[in-house]
């Protein structure tokens, strides 16, 4: 969607309450209806990401910044997966720069297992926009120490970090994101991944 009108038209179907604002349980049903099924916290995290006011719900201002970002990733999806519905990692990863993301190999490959809720080696474009939630969500922490790379480490030692809760919240078995806290470096948001199945 990208005329306003059409969007606002879309937004107002949804909010059938004429609140003003969309909730996550809204949202999800109105992607369910465009067969785009995404976990409630995914959902959750869009909002998240987009809630200016931080009500907790979207305005249709902040729904229009979220239906930019999703064009993009969806334009991005549809020039590669060439009519098959999905891409595989080496594609995923394309997109991923295409759209302006970078992360290290190691990175990668854990968070597009992550988000491959077939195990396939295949990625949809649920799977795909739901992946790149998770990796927009990280880099709007990295902008706070205008970094925009993604590490994969492991947590080994006496290292002192504190939890990201505002992004490890609600994504159950998902990525967390934490921001360790190097006496020898700048600070750096690295993402350890807690294996499980993404739709959960």
């Amino acid at each position: 969607m990208e005329n306003r009108a059409i969007l606002k038209e879309w937004f107002d179907r949804v909010d059938s309450e004429r609140t003003g604002n969309i909730t996550a349980t809204q949202l999800k049903s109105a992607f369910a209806v465009g067969n785009l099924q995404f976990p409630v916290s995914v959902v959750q995290q869009m909002i998240r990401m987009y809630d200016f006011d931080r009500n907790g719900t979207m305005s249709f201002e902040e729904f229009v910044e979220l239906n930019k970002f999703l064009l993009k990733v969806q334009q991005e999806f549809a020039v590669l997966e060439r009519g098959r519905g999905f891409l595989v990692p080496d594609e995923v990863y394309e997109a991923l720069v295409k759209i302006g993301f970078s992360l290290d190999s190691p990175a990668f490959y854990t968070v597009c297992e992550s988000f491959d809720q077939t195990k396939s080696g295949k990625l949809r474009l649920d799977d795909f926009i739901s992946l790149c939630i998770f990796v927009q969500s990280s880099r709007f922490a990295n902008q706070l120490i205008r970094t925009y790379s993604i590490h994969l480490i492991q947590a080994r030692g006496n290292y002192p970090y504190i939890t990201g809760n505002s992004y490890a919240n609600g994504w159950g078995r998902q990525p967390i994101v934490i921001y360790l806290l190097s006496k020898l470096e700048p600070v750096k948001v690295l993402i350890i991944m807690r294996m499980g199945d993404a739709s959960s």
